[in-house]
């Protein structure tokens, strides 16, 4: 499989209302929320499997959303969108899939660096495999268990100017127009922040699970830290996989938890299901002290505040601050990760074995709910959000 590792293609969308440049720590665009919780061009661009994208006219986007510090480039059937500053920072993503693939940051040292990580790889069927970046995962239930998940987008707003910022829209609904997605991405002098906004216009309940993913390049994970995270309580669980997710192939979907080999509790119930007869009852036992051995296990409280992310890691934490911060020490830069609206935060390391500078030279950071599902009442709608802050300047 062919390998091209690519900064090239950016994406960008309309803003909600006028706003005022964000503060470090800040989400000025995420009001409280209404909901409650619940326990290189070589290759023809891809589509997301089975989903049919709509068309992108180049030239109606020009003609309806450029300036703002935005530009657009037509790429096969999608669009690449470029978000630009005069200080030097830029972020891409493309349409109609949504993903962000660069954002490039300016550095004490003058120039810029990317600090978002994403691949290109040829298919099965010759084309192109465009996976990492930042993406929203998100599945929306009814309460006839009907299932719907938005990955088409059109471009709805853009605003701003590039002295100071860039915001684009971003929106996708279900075929009933019925459940709506909005997610908002905005470029400022030291920051790129996603706000996503649901909204549910359905006559019952809503039930919300996903993540804001997104792929952190860095030197190799034996370099880098997470700052902050004392104290914070964890769950291990296996890594996200999604459309645009970056796994190792030989880090197994149901094994790879960090470092320990884990016990499967249901390959204990298969195997001890056939045993039969009057030990069933022992059976049981023996699988009920191994699920609770097992959940024990998989609970955590993260013990250092300087944390190295060398060996490999899939957790999701349940009480982590709202801000904390990777440190790169091979690429000598740092970036401040915060989140609002979401209750839990996904960590995935592919571990150090891997080349320096490789594929899978990254950490992976979701702003999730994924443990614990958002429950949005008829006629609801939930913000959440993550920002990416640059503190290098």
């Amino acid at each position: 499989m062919t390998i091209v590792y690519s900064t090239l293609f950016s994406v960008q969308f309309n803003s909600l209302p006028p706003i005022k440049p964000v503060t470090k720590t800040t989400f000025p665009y995420l009001p409280s929320s209404t909901l409650h919780c619940s326990n290189k061009r070589d290759f023809p661009l891809p589509a997301v499997s089975s989903i049919p994208y709509p068309s992108i006219n180049e030239d109606y986007l020009q003609s309806q959303f450029s300036g703002h510090g935005v530009t657009f480039s037509a790429i096969g059937d999608s669009c690449v969108v470029r978000m630009g500053l005069e200080n030097g920072s830029v972020a891409t993503l493309m349409l109609p899939s949504g993903l962000i693939t660069s954002y490039k940051a300016p550095m004490w040292h003058g120039s810029t660096l990317e600090l978002l990580h994403t691949s290109v790889s040829e298919g099965v069927s010759g084309g192109a495999v465009i996976q990492g970046g930042v993406s929203l995962d998100f599945k929306c239930e009814s309460e006839e268990k009907v299932s719907w998940s938005p990955s088409a987008w059109a471009l709805h707003q853009v605003r701003g100017s590039p002295q100071e910022y860039t915001q684009v829209e971003l929106i996708s609904s279900n075929s009933e127009h019925m459940v709506e997605v909005k997610h908002i991405v905005t470029l400022q002098q030291d920051l790129l922040s996603s706000e996503i906004v649901i909204s549910n216009s359905q006559p019952t309940s809503l039930c919300l699970r996903g993540s804001v993913i997104s792929h952190l390049i860095v030197s190799t994970p034996e370099a880098t830290y997470a700052v902050g995270l004392e104290g914070s309580d964890f769950f291990s669980r296996p890594p996200v996989w999604s459309n645009f997710s970056i796994i190792p192939p030989d880090f197994d979907k149901r094994k790879g938890l960090g470092s320990k080999n884990l016990w499967d509790p249901m390959a204990f119930r298969e195997l001890l299901s056939g045993w039969g007869g009057v030990r069933d009852q022992n059976n049981a036992d023996d699988v009920e002290r191994i699920e609770k051995a097992t959940d024990e296990e998989l609970e955590g409280e993260e013990k250092e505040n300087y944390k190295n992310l060398t060996e490999k890691m899939s957790r999701i934490y349940t009480s982590a601050p709202r801000n904390f911060t990777i440190i790169d020490r091979g690429r000598r830069n740092s970036i401040e990760v915060g989140r609002k609206g979401f209750n839990e935060l996904y960590m995935f390391s592919p571990g150090s074995s891997y080349d320096w500078y490789g594929k899978f030279a990254y950490i992976c950071i979701g702003q999730s709910a994924l443990l614990e599902p958002i429950i949005l009442q008829p006629n609801g709608e939930w913000r959440g959000g993550q920002q990416l802050e640059n503190p290098n300047l």
